[in-house]
C-alpha cells in the first residue's frame, strides 16, 4: 500500500514538472515582452521630447526675427512708408522662416533625433515639425524592434501680444522752432525744419499696448525697447 502510494506520487511529480517549466517560460516571455514595450515607450517619449524642443526652437527663432525686423522698421522709417508690412510683422507674420527651421534641426539633433520636416504656416504663424530618433528601440522578443525608430510630431504657434496706436503728445509734427519763433510775425521756418517735422521720415513715436503694458517707442531714441517675449508668445499646439 505504501509502495503504491510512493509510486503514484512520483508519477504525479513527474507529470507536473513540464507544466512548471511551461509556466515559468511563459512568465519569462511576458516579462521580456513588457520590457520591450517599455523600451518602445521610452523611445517614443524621447522622440516627442525632441519634436517639442524643435518646434519651440523654430517658434522662438522666428519670434526673434520678427522683433529684429520690427525694430529695424522703426529705425529706418519703413513703418511709416509701408505701414501695412510693418503691422504684419507686429501681427506675427512677414519674417523669413528658413533660419527658424535651421534652429529646429539643431535642437532636434541635440535631443538625438533627425528633423524630417519643418512646415511654416502663415496665419496664425506656426511651425509643424516631424522628427525620427537616431537610435532604434533595440533587440527584444518582439520582432522588428531592433530596426524600429521613434517618430513624433509637434507644432508651435507664434502669437502677437501687442497692438499699435499713434503716440499722443507734442513730439512730432511741430519742430523745435515752433510757429511763434519767427521775427516777421509768420512763425519763421521752425514748423518745417524741426527734428519732429513732416520732412523727417520715421520720426513719429509709436505706442504699443502689450497685454496691459505700454511702450512709447521713439524711432530716434530706441532705448530699452520691449523684448521679443513681450511682443510675441510661443506655445505648443496640441
Amino acid at each position: 500500500m505504501t509502495a503504491t502510494r510512493t509510486r503514484r506520487s512520483g508519477r504525479d511529480a513527474g507529470q507536473a514538472f513540464p507544466l512548471y517549466i511551461v509556466a515559468v517560460g511563459g512568465l519569462l516571455f511576458l516579462a521580456l515582452a513588457f520590457f520591450a514595450v517599455g523600451q518602445a515607450a521610452a523611445t517614443r517619449n524621447g522622440a516627442q521630447t525632441a519634436a517639442d524642443a524643435a518646434a519651440l526652437a523654430a517658434g522662438q527663432k522666428y519670434r526673434d526675427l520678427l522683433t529684429e525686423d520690427l525694430l529695424d522698421g522703426l529705425r529706418d522709417g519703413s513703418y511709416q512708408s509701408d505701414r501695412a508690412a510693418w503691422e504684419d510683422l507686429l501681427n506675427g507674420r512677414g519674417a523669413m522662416s528658413p533660419a527658424a527651421c535651421d534652429s529646429a534641426r539643431w535642437f532636434a539633433g541635440r535631443n538625438d533625433a533627425g528633423l524630417d520636416a519643418c512646415t511654416p504656416d502663415s496665419w496664425p504663424t506656426s511651425f509643424a515639425v516631424k522628427v525620427t530618433t537616431r537610435k532604434a528601440v533595440g533587440p527584444s522578443v518582439i520582432p522588428a524592434t531592433s530596426t524600429a525608430h521613434g517618430e513624433a510630431e509637434a507644432k508651435a504657434v507664434v502669437g502677437p501680444r501687442c497692438t499699435a496706436a499713434p503716440a499722443t503728445g507734442d513730439d512730432g509734427g511741430k519742430g523745435d522752432g515752433g510757429g511763434s519763433g519767427g521775427t516777421d510775425g509768420k512763425g519763421g521756418k521752425g514748423g518745417k525744419g524741426g527734428d519732429g517735422g513732416k520732412d523727417s521720415p520715421g520720426s513719429a513715436p509709436v505706442k504699443l499696448r502689450c497685454d496691459g503694458k505700454e511702450w512709447t517707442l521713439d524711432p530716434a531714441h530706441l532705448q530699452d525697447p520691449p523684448d521679443a517675449s513681450d511682443l510675441f508668445s510661443v506655445r505648443l499646439a496640441h
